[in-house]
């Protein structure tokens, strides 16, 4: 069974950052590609970020160059800096194996204006 564990979630002010964690156990992470979306009130979820098991990132065109998505495989983790938040950043984020049905429990994201 594969469990996906997220933290570093919270609330910030505008412009500035967080760091989410996912920890992944059970499966083979670093044979996997790895995923952030995000569900934001009254909005269907959408991807974030990618990661392949390479490392090779690739973002929602309004994150690019606010948001790095990275991954240590030693760690079984993924992570997902955020800086220059803003408020329509607020959502709840999950992680994901992408293609997978294993998501994260997701962790709450509040940007304040």
């Amino acid at each position: 069974q594969v469990q996906l564990v997220e933290s570093g979630g919270g609330l910030v002010q505008a412009g500035g950052s967080l760091r989410l964690s996912c920890t992944a156990s059970g499966s083979n992470f670093r044979f996997a590609a790895m995923g952030w979306y995000r569900r934001a009130p009254g909005k269907q979820r959408e991807l974030v970020a990618t990661i392949t098991s390479g490392g090779g990132p690739n973002y929602v065109e309004s994150v690019k160059g606010r948001f790095t998505i990275s991954r240590d495989n030693a760690k079984n983790t993924v992570y997902l800096q955020m800086n220059s938040l803003k408020p329509e950043d607020t959502a709840v984020y999950y992680c994901t194996l992408v293609g997978s049905k294993y998501w994260g429990q997701g962790t709450q994201v509040t940007v304040s204006s």
